[in-house]
């Protein structure tokens, strides 16, 4: 199958999407932002490419007349579920390896042997939190192994240190030594060997739920998929290793995004975990304005996760307690250096927690609204994308004060909305080829 990628390598997330030749999305991957932005990129790619053959595979089973549709959707979810389980501890036996490794220097000379034992337990306990971590119907805080293992990591070894054993902080420290050269390593296993790898780890039942499962596996797995041409857009762009006409601005990339979404789109408002974007389009997708906050990270998707680093929860559970609030509390500064003091005075001023953050997420949304106005201000209709567009609290905000100052609006938001840039990134690789552009294969 013939493909088109796009990469929108962000602040904090990096995106890939996969589109066939018709530019229907068949892939979507997403990651952390590593330290190396060129492994980062290529493990995007890889999760895209994976979902991809997820979906293939379903393609295949709803043709199936001896499943049904409960005993296909209960497959397909434990099947993903292993998967990622696989996946998960593939990096926590590597994470194991480096750490060993660490403790071999001079300096844990004297504890080597009890730090040694501590570690032994502490994977143990996050490979016991991983069983009930990747079961289908479990909620995970996050999808990433970073904090997924980091949790656990930290949760087993503040019991060992209660308990008499070595102190936190040089436990903990193992983990902040080692996670960075984990997550920039690649997987060396291949598709094929970690899909049957999680079929190993299906329920008997569901293993002969269809017949021949494990040659339908190898034949997704063995499917060919060539990359026709691939291009780069966001933050971090000018680190992609693409040639320079195979990378176009974020600005382009999340107005044409939000146009394919939304046919109907004229303003985007884009808030990222870096930035925030300010877009007006004309009726084909292509930009006419912009504005983008051009100091700091203030008003945007860090912000919001340094408020929840505050109050010790997940960046997921702070849309709903702001959800929560009774009264609306007026926040004089949306910097995120001094967010945690203004938060921690509010608190010890007697005033709620799901007030403060109610009223963080209107300063962040009123701090947008400058950069619409100095855009072009708001048309319908209005499109709302990034990370942030998943935050209901975020989404109320936006919509009460978008009416306040401009009447009745339609809004916009779609499930893939994180995956605007990377879509407007892909859609240019497709009409690159259309144009005349070489192919990867040609560039080669």
């Amino acid at each position: 199958m013939d493909c088109f990628i796009g990469i929108d390598l962000g602040s904090t997330t990096t995106k890939a999407v996969i589109l066939d030749t018709d530019g229907r999305i068949v892939g979507r991957g997403i990651t952390n932002s590593r330290s190396n932005y060129d492994i980062a990129a290529q493990v995007a790619k890889q999760e895209a490419y994976t979902n991809a053959r997820f979906e293939m595979l379903s393609r295949i089973l709803r043709e199936e007349k001896n499943v049904d549709k409960e005993q296909r959707e209960s497959l397909e979810a434990h099947l993903a579920a292993a998967y990622a389980h696989e996946c998960f501890l593939g990096q926590l036996s590597r994470l194991e390896l480096h750490c060993r490794k660490d403790l071999e220097n001079p300096r844990f000379a004297n504890e080597r042997r009890e730090l040694v034992q501590s570690l032994e337990l502490i994977m143990q306990g996050i490979r016991d939190h991983a069983e009930a971590a990747f079961q289908p119907s479990a909620i995970s805080r996050s999808d990433f192994f970073r904090d997924i293992a980091g949790a656990s990591f930290i949760e087993v070894a503040a019991d060992i240190s209660r308990n008499g054993g070595p102190p936190f902080d040089t436990l903990v420290g193992m983990f902040d030594r080692n996670i960075i050269p984990v997550e920039n390593e690649k997987e060396t296993r291949a598709f094929s060997e970690l899909l049957l790898a999680a079929y190993e780890r299906l329920p008997e039942t569901l293993r002969s739920s269809v017949d021949n499962l494990p040659a339908t596996l190898k034949a997704v797995a063995e499917t060919r998929m060539d990359e026709l041409r691939t291009v780069g857009t966001g933050y971090g762009r000018v680190r992609l290793p693409f040639p320079k006409d195979c990378i176009r601005s974020e600005i382009l990339c999340h107005g044409l995004g939000a146009h394919l979404m939304f046919p109907n789109t004229v303003t985007v408002l884009d808030i990222g975990g870096q930035d925030t974007k300010a877009i007006q389009v004309d009726p084909q997708g292509v930009v006419t304005s912009f504005q983008m906050n051009d100091r700091c990270a203030a008003g945007c998707g860090r912000y919001l996760g340094y408020i929840a680093d505050e109050m010790n929860i997940g960046l997921h559970e702070l849309g709903p307690l702001a959800m929560a609030s009774k009264r609306r509390v007026k926040i004089n500064s949306t910097c995120t250096v001094f967010a945690g003091a203004e938060f921690r005075d509010r608190l010890a001023a007697g005033q709620e927690r799901e007030d403060i953050v109610n009223g963080l997420h209107r300063a962040i949304i009123l701090r947008a609204m400058s950069l619409l106005a100095r855009s072009g201000g708001i048309k319908n209709e209005f499109t709302f994308t990034g990370g942030v567009a998943k935050n209901p609290a975020a989404v109320r905000a936006l919509r009460e004060v978008g009416e306040e100052n401009y009447g009745q609006l339609i809004l916009n938001i779609a499930p893939d909305s994180i995956y605007t840039g990377a879509i407007g990134a892909g859609t240019f690789a497709m009409r690159d080829i259309a144009g005349g552009a070489k192919s990867n294969m040609e560039a080669a």
